[in-house]
């Protein structure tokens, strides 16, 4: 019974031997598993330092417009009589381009020289007293009024002289004042007549009728001459909404006109990036009509305010182009890089390679394949590179980032998973 006992105490002690053991095989191996997870290389995406132009530039919307435009609006209700001209002609200074139907902007230039030749002799007779007719019988009236004015005089003086031989009484030299006095204010009241028959008012008012008259007839004028279009100067019938026939209404589109070997465009720069302009600055202009095709200009103009366009504020800025084969056509919506900077042969990394802390900007090269912090100075930048002014030299091949998403340190072993 004892050595049965003894027996099973050994095999249980024998059987959590076997168990210690395995446990530790097992740590030991996780532990080896673990320590070679952490020392094998970390696949990674590397990129290279290159020597290349950058650019800086501010990337924004613009559109065509015509240089020195030439438009020509319907000055009144009528209709297109005669069209002259094809979209796409090129014309010369003075050519006709179209005709409206004219016969009422006629009848009122002749209403308006009219009323204007009316206004003028009314004036003309205000300011000279009346009209001939009534000059003529005021002058005629003053003749006889001052003839009456001397007959009194002498009649009066002959009763003063009666008087003192007593051979008249006073009550016929008073009559004889009298009648001296109403001669003599008659004279007055018609000198006053010939003289100032209208008050400065009465003048002011006439006058204001022959200028009211004078612009009425301009106006009329304008409008007929607005009805028959000619060609200013040399250039390109671009727009030709309207055709014969057809009716206008006042300020109605008919034409336009312009020399489309020089455009230009009018972009327009969000509000934060308008510190950043500077006049002359070179301008690249790209079509998505034309793909590869790059337009080339300074700038011309900055903003001299902000302004909302849709759902930006934005400050307008203008530049010249060049347009010689006529490519780009007014109203074209395009794209606008204004270049701010731009160095040749720099030294340049991709953005993802720099990383900042409180020590400044740095990046991870990559020696022997071995993480290598290096702290670097950055310069110019575009959309995808930046250039470095210090700290890493020609071809030196930088992490971007492990493809397990690690984070990378100093020292950590790594292998590119990219060329």
């Amino acid at each position: 019974m004892a050595a049965a006992s003894e027996n099973g105490h050994r095999y249980g002690n024998g059987k959590r031997t076997w168990v210690v053991i395995i446990g530790l095989i097992i740590a030991v191996v996780v532990l080896a598993a673990f320590v070679s997870f952490h020392r094998s290389p970390v696949a990674i995406r590397v990129g290279r330092v290159e020597r290349e132009t950058i650019t800086a530039s501010i990337a924004t919307n613009g559109k065509i417009e015509a240089l020195d435009n030439f438009q020509a609006y319907a000055p009144m209700p009528t209709t297109v009589k005669k069209i002259y001209v094809q979209q796409g002609n090129w014309v010369k200074p003075g050519e006709m381009l179209l005709r409206l139907d004219d016969a009422d902007a006629r009848l009122q230039a002749a209403r308006a020289e009219a009323q204007l030749k009316g206004a003028e002799a009314d004036l003309k007779a205000v300011q000279g007293g009346g009209t001939q007719e009534e000059i003529l019988t005021t002058r005629n009236a003053l003749v006889k009024a001052r003839a009456d004015r001397e007959a009194a005089q002498r009649s009066l003086q002959a009763m003063q002289r009666l008087l003192q031989t007593g051979a008249a009484s006073q009550a016929e030299v008073d009559a004889a004042q009298t009648r001296l006095r109403v001669a003599k204010s008659e004279v007055s009241l018609l000198e006053q007549k010939l003289n100032g028959r209208y008050s400065s008012q009465e003048i002011g008012h006439v006058e204001a009728q022959q200028a009211e008259a004078r612009a009425s007839l301009q106006a009329a004028q304008d409008v007929l001459k607005n009805s028959n279009v000619a060609a200013p100067g040399k250039g390109m019938v671009y727009s030709l909404p309207v055709r014969e026939g057809a009716f206008v209404n006042t300020g109605d589109l008919l034409i336009q006109v312009a020399d489309l070997h020089q455009v230009r465009v009018r972009a327009f720069v969000d509000e934060p990036e308008i510190g950043r302009l500077r006049q002359g600055q070179a301008v690249e202009l790209t079509w998505d009509a034309l793909p590869g095709r790059v337009w080339q200009s300074t700038l011309e103009t900055l903003p001299t305010t902000v302004v909302q366009h849709g759902t930006r504020m934005v400050g307008e800025v203008t530049c010249v182009i060049a347009n010689s084969d006529l490519k780009l056509l007014p109203n074209t919506n395009v794209s606008v890089a204004v270049i701010t900077e731009r160095q040749q042969n720099a030294l340049t990394i991709p953005r993802e390679a720099i990383h900042q802390d409180g020590g400044g900007q740095y990046v991870f090269q990559v020696v022997d394949g071995e993480l290598q912090r290096r702290d670097v100075k950055t310069s110019v930048s575009d959309l995808t590179r930046v250039e470095v002014t210090s700290g890493l030299s020609d071809n030196a091949v930088l992490a971007l980032g492990a493809i397990s998403m690690q984070s990378l340190k100093g020292g950590m072993a790594v292998k590119p998973a990219n060329p």
